[in-house]
């Protein structure tokens, strides 16, 4: 089974950049839906984005759409989220998750069964 290993979060002032990388051990990737979802102190986790296994369609929450991006690198082995534009309210733990059903993104995180340990980051205001 693979297991995603999240790297990259840190603190950040508001407007600036963060990459984060999900690196997948155990198991290829390229067959996985990746996505991100992020929990802030006292609140659900949420979806933020996905890409599929098969065609690389992507799909993003409204609150990060045209600041994000996600990519995934299959000869890496990671899936990518380029985070731009941040602000205060971006402010989680990020976790990476994987679904071997690979061409459906879904936004419920009851629907991947993979899990990353998260990686935080902190927007200052």
């Amino acid at each position: 089974q693979v297991q995603p290993v999240e790297s990259g979060g840190g603190l950040v002032q508001a407007g600036g950049s963060l990459r984060l990388s999900c690196a997948a051990s155990g198991h290829t990737f390229s067959s996985y839906c990746v996505a991100w979802f992020r929990q802030a102190p006292g609140k659900e986790r949420v979806f933020v984005a996905g890409i599929n296994a098969s065609f690389g369609r992507t799909s993003y929450a409204d609150s990060v759409k045209g600041r994000f991006t996600i990519s995934r690198d299959n000869a890496e082995n990671t899936v990518y989220l380029q985070m731009t534009g941040l602000k205060p309210e971006d402010t989680a733990v990020y976790y990476c998750a994987a679904d071997l059903r690979g061409l459906h993104i879904r936004w419920s995180p009851g629907e991947y069964e993979y899990w990353g340990r998260g990686t935080q980051v902190t927007v200052s205001s």
